[in-house]
């Protein structure tokens, strides 16, 4: 049998529709399997094109394509629809390709049903026009970053074009960089077959084309190859910039006067607040000043609203004036203003201060043709060391106002247009703080020391990934303290060396117990808080190499927390220190940041592995207007910018919890996560929940 039998033999047997035809491409042979697809079973009729059962209206297109191939040698692809005997329509792509054997020249083909293509790819087209209705953009790239789709609305929205497609391109570069800072660090690094988890949705900050910085919201999909190396990215984005103005625009209103448009009562409590909680940190003085116009009535009575309404207006920016950058003025009434200062270095400067804005808003105004002398009485309140212990911030914040308002009353009755300081027995408080100090030196020895523990779970997977430890000295008189109480006394009588220790060696011994027993899994860590004064000795990194190798605790188990004033310290024993720890595995955190005491030049430098979120942060996180989530959102950015992982303490809500989560954070830990446990709380609580899993949010 010939070479020509052979492959025409061949050809039959294929179960594709095979066919030669003329130059004309018109048939000339085909197999068994090309006159089942294209003529239903039919004999070949002599000098008829491949697509002669086609629908009517698509031969002519077949035809001219035809002619088009002919004249410019481009490759001939068509495809066409055929109606079966049964009704129905299938789709049938034809391809040709010249040839020349022993001097003619044919065309050889071949038919296959296309059907399931063309509907897979009209159902694709479907849903990316109903995208481009829905107003999102959709953009997919390879393992690299590398844009290899975009539908329409990504071009306005994230500023791609077509030639982003086969080129590098700073737009799509640009957004998808900007996703993977948000992306939890435990999506990126750690993959684990078994878990579904391979979806983000949160939020993300990008400067859209017309230069305008958006928020949009996203749903990346992270798709992996079966080793779990990145196969490919999947992002939906929707720019909700307009509805965050919204919200943000409602909530100006909610918490600011509408005449002056400085902060309200509500606001200002809230300001008062997260001063007291810095001043934990800081030790800055907070002072609240009272202010009291002493003639708005008369003016509203005898010269009318509009002029007091004007006076309000005059005297707020007055207010604003004298103040600082930094001070908060705020209205809380008809003609009461509130100033909250901080950093201010006693009563003294103080009294100074309200008196020069006493001054500032007093004598002669002429509003509207008519002369006006105006007049304040103003009262100073101070926060003092025992109202930080005995109540909360936002209880604190309460009563500061309340003293600082006592003090006002008290100007008014001593005959108005003066300041007065709030007086709450300071010098009883002095005496109370020297005997705290000297019962502080018998506490370590009389065993008054405890520790609780409170758990910090993955945002994302919601699973325990450490436990902190926290001291408590239970004091024979005053009951529990937390370390806000006593931790100032201990850092300057040098007490705080051998209590750190004692937590450090404490907390591990629990730690490595815990994990031999199986109750917390072998990768979680524990979290001790460490003072400067601690990391500036010189001894501390052998004390701490010696209780780890003591109680068997892995050094790469061990979270160091300082506070976020060591990053400024600028002192070379404490860097050396850190340096060391982080050598031997041992990793560092910066608690309470951004409260404003450091500069984020000294973060990039400063060896951290870990940013814990100042609570007075996340306190606003979860509200409907969005609260602080661009200052959340930006540091968690940053920190992820620097491979930091980001923790938020002070989780207080479910919605917190949501919100943090769409913002990218790490870690969470408070009381909503889990309330401090004692060392046998804790023990049941994982008994209960099962080695590992995230403990039950407390009520």
């Amino acid at each position: 049998m010939s070479i020509a039998n052979t492959s025409e033999h061949i050809a039959a047997a294929l179960p594709i529709g095979v066919f030669d035809a003329d130059i004309d491409c018109r048939v000339t042979w085909a197999n068994d399997a090309y006159r089942t697809l294209v003529l239903g079973g039919a004999a070949i009729v002599a000098g008829t094109a491949p697509w002669v059962n086609a629908l009517p209206q698509e031969r002519t297109d077949c035809e001219q394509k035809w002619r088009v191939h002919k004249e410019s040698g481009t490759p001939f692809l068509v495809e066409f629809r055929i109606g079966t005997a049964t009704g129905e329509t299938i789709w049938v792509q034809v391809s040709a390709q010249q040839i020349t054997s022993h001097g003619i020249t044919k065309y050889v083909g071949t038919a296959i049903d296309c059907t399931a293509i063309v509907q897979q790819s009209a159902l694709s087209q479907q849903l990316v026009s109903l995208l481009d209705a829905s107003g999102d953009a959709v953009l997919v790239f390879d393992r690299v970053g590398n844009l290899q789709f975009a539908n329409e609305v990504a071009t306005t929205m994230i500023g791609v074009t077509e030639s982003s497609l086969t080129s590098t391109d700073v737009a799509a570069r640009t957004f998808m960089q900007a996703i993977k800072d948000q992306l939890p660090r435990e999506l990126l690094e750690h993959y684990d077959p078994s878990s579904p988890i391979n979806k983000w949705q949160g939020e993300i900050g990008f400067r859209s084309p017309d230069g305008l910085p958006r928020t949009l919201s996203v749903v990346v999909q992270v798709t992996r190859d079966r080793d779990g190396s990145v196969h490919h990215w999947s992002a939906i984005a929707s720019d909700i910039t307009e509805a965050r103005q919204l919200q943000t625009e409602l909530t100006r209103q909610a918490t600011h006067d509408a005449l002056t448009s400085l902060p309200n009562r509500v606001l200002i409590l809230r300001k008062i607040s997260e001063a007291l909680e810095r001043s934990r940190t800081t030790r800055n003085t907070v002072a609240v000043l009272f202010i009291d116009l002493d003639k708005l009535k008369h003016v509203n009575d005898t010269i009318g609203h509009a002029v007091g309404d004007q006076l309000i207006v005059t005297i707020a920016q007055r207010l604003v004036a004298a103040t600082r950058p930094s001070d908060v003025v705020a209205r809380i009434g008809g003609d009461e203003f509130v100033v909250l200062c901080e950093g201010l270095l006693d009563e003294h400067v103080s009294m100074e201060v309200a008196d020069r804005i006493r001054v500032s808003i007093s004598g002669s105004l002429i509003l509207q043709g008519v002369e006006i002398e105006s007049g304040a009485s103003v009262g100073v309140a101070l926060a003092t060391q025992e109202m930080l212990q005995t109540e909360s911030s936002v209880d604190a914040a309460i009563t500061l106002l309340r003293c600082a308002d006592t003090a006002m009353y008290r100007a008014k009755q001593r005959g108005r247009g003066r300041c007065e300081l709030y007086n709450n027995e300071m010098h009883s408080a002095a005496r109370e703080r020297l005997v705290l100090s000297s019962q502080l030196e018998q506490a370590l020895a009389a065993r008054q020391f405890s520790l609780v523990y409170q758990p910090l779970i993955s945002a994302h997977t919601g699973r325990t990934v450490a436990v902190e430890a926290l001291l408590r000295w239970n004091h024979p008189e005053r009951g529990e303290l937390t370390p806000a109480a006593f931790l100032d006394l201990a850092e300057e009588s040098g007490l705080i060396s051998p209590i750190g220790d004692w937590v450090l060696s404490t907390a591990s011994t629990a730690m490595r117990e815990w994990i031999d027993s199986g109750l917390l899994d072998r990768h979680c860590a524990l979290h001790v808080n460490v003072s400067r004064r601690q990391l500036s000795d010189t001894t501390f990194v052998d004390r701490a190499s010696t209780i780890l190798s003591e109680t068997g605790l892995d050094a790469q188990q061990l979270v160091l927390e300082t506070s976020e004033s060591t990053l400024i310290d600028n002192n070379p024993t404490i860097l050396r220190t850190v340096t060391t720890l982080k050598r031997q595995g041992v990793r560092i955190a910066v608690d309470d940041f951004g409260t404003g005491y450091s500069s984020l030049s000294s973060l990039r430098t400063f060896p951290a592995d870990q940013l814990k979120l100042d609570g007075t942060l996340v306190r606003d996180v979860g509200r409907t207007d969005g609260g602080d989530d661009p200052i959340v959102r930006s540091l968690i950015q940053l920190a992820h910018s620097l491979d930091l992982t980001v923790v938020a303490e002070w989780v207080s809500t479910s919605d917190q919890v949501d919100r943090l989560r769409i913002l990218g954070c790490d870690i969470l830990q408070g009381n909503h996560i889990s309330e401090p446990l004692t060392k046998e709380q804790l023990r049941e609580r994982y008994l209960g929940a099962g080695a590992g899993a995230g403990p039950v949010p407390a009520k």
